[in-house]
């Protein structure tokens, strides 16, 4: 019976001492008589997005035995988060009752700024909770709350350049596209095209479409074209209509239209040659070969070794369209292969037809004559091309005019080669004459040198 009454003792003891303890644990906040949950209830949009904010709401739950009151909530940014100006980071609430619900919790809400540059990922943000138990104004109850919020990049492409401005016409050229992911998230399942929508700038080799299956965040991928402009188009510029499609983070299909210009049209080709020559005048054949329009066409002989040109060494003939052609002309004589022989006052014959012959020989393995054409083309431009003319002309013909002493002494080496058929027909005339006065004169000299005798005797006879 005492050991009964002791053991129960006991127990009591025991039970007083539990409920003390359990009154001065809830005194100081730290037992479920006055316990606060703070929870992140809502997030919108759903993943943060870089450079724009973002709305937390926050959901306060008295499930404690006691009230609360002067609660305060402020909420802690780190990076990427930032203050919103004109927005409270710390919001008060002045009462809560004890042993609340789901739908009696109070709910606050906060914004915060997301950094452009933020990276895709997860974040933590710290929400701290201070508030009094009803009744005490010394007992503070503080609660830290660790929240987690996602952070999506943005999925956004762009085609920064392309490496071309302009192309020829009728004339395959390469065309390429560089397109870069600007966003913050990787871009998957990209399909690029483009249009003319005239017509006039196909694909050679390919359709339109190329597929990029991924593309990283920052990253930049080129696509290659084969390209051909119509060779009948008028030069201009052209519209190319670009469309890039791509799948985001929630494979929903996006799509970025974009337009780039593309110029048609430019430089041409020339074909010069030899057309003839007459007293130290050539004439050159000058053709517009290439596939667009040549405007203000000037073709020049420039300054060079072994041809001078008297006169004007340049001549506009204006524009000349595809396939069409002009002629030019200039005074130009050769100064090759005379040597000294201009210094020297008087030569002899054998020199001067020496001299000819050299000249002969030099014109036909001569330099190749430089000629320039300069013209405007369909952009607008001027354009120089160099050309080389094989001249096929003697030096005696080509050299006429604008030799000066030289080409006297050619002239008259020319007269003295003339002057000596001229000497040797005269002479041979000369003998022919003289050998019939001859003949004649011995005939007459015959006939009177007849006897008499022989004279009768013939008449007698007769």
């Amino acid at each position: 019976m005492k050991k009964f009454s002791l053991l129960k003792i006991l127990l009591l003891y025991s039970v007083f001492i539990c409920l003390g303890a359990g009154t001065a644990l809830a005194s100081n906040g730290n037992i479920q008589s006055a316990f606060l949950e703070v929870d992140l209830a809502k997030q919108n949009p759903d993943a943060a997005r870089p450079g724009e904010p973002v709305e937390l709401t926050v959901s306060m739950q008295n499930v404690g035995n006691a009230d609360l009151k002067d609660i305060v909530v402020t909420v802690n940014p780190k990076y990427p988060f930032s203050k919103i100006s004109g927005e409270d980071l710390t919001k008060k609430v002045s009462y809560l009752n004890a042993r609340q619900d789901d739908d009696d919790a109070a709910v606050l809400k906060f914004k915060l700024m997301t950094d452009a540059n933020a990276s895709e990922g997860t974040y933590d943000i710290d929400i701290t909770t201070t508030a009094k138990e009803s009744g005490s104004s010394s007992n503070v109850i503080t609660i830290t709350k660790t929240i987690q919020l996602e952070v999506r990049g943005k999925e956004y492409a762009q085609i920064v350049t392309i490496n071309k401005a302009s192309i020829d016409l009728a004339k395959e050229e390469p065309l390429e596209f560089i397109i870069t992911n600007t966003g913050n998230s990787p871009l998957k399942n990209m399909v690029i095209s483009w249009k003319d929508p005239k017509g006039v700038i196909l694909p050679v080799y390919s359709d339109n479409t190329k597929y990029i299956k991924y593309l990283a965040a920052g990253d930049s991928v080129t696509v290659f074209y084969s390209v051909m402009a119509d060779v009948n188009a008028d030069p201009g510029l052209y519209t190319l209509n670009v469309n890039l499609s791509f799948e985001d983070y929630n494979s929903n299909e996006k799509n970025i239209a974009t337009t780039a210009g593309l110029f048609v049209g430019g430089e041409t080709d020339f074909d010069v040659s030899f057309s003839e020559s007459d007293q130290g005048e050539i004439s050159l054949s000058v053709a517009n070969v290439g596939n667009n329009m040549a405007y203000s066409v000037k073709v020049s002989v420039p300054d060079q070794n072994g041809y001078r040109v008297s006169g004007s060494s340049s001549t506009i003939v204006g524009n000349l369209e595809k396939g069409d052609y002009t002629i030019a002309s200039f005074n130009v004589a050769s100064t090759q292969g005379i040597g000294g022989a201009e210094n020297s006052a008087g030569t002899s014959g054998e020199a001067a037809r020496a001299r000819e012959k050299d000249e002969n020989v030099t014109s036909k393995g001569s330099n190749p004559l430089k000629v320039q054409i300069e013209y405007t083309d369909a952009r607008g431009e001027r354009v120089t091309v160099d050309k080389e003319v094989k001249l096929e002309t003697t030096a005696g013909s080509m050299t006429a005019q604008g030799r000066g002493r030289s080409g006297a002494a050619g002239n008259s080496s020319s007269f003295s080669s003339y002057l000596v058929y001229i000497i040797l027909i005269a002479v041979a005339g000369a003998g022919l004459i003289i050998y019939r006065k001859k003949r004649q004169t011995e005939d007459e000299k015959q006939s009177g040198n007849k006897k008499p005798e022989d004279q009768k005797h013939g008449s007698g006879t007769g």
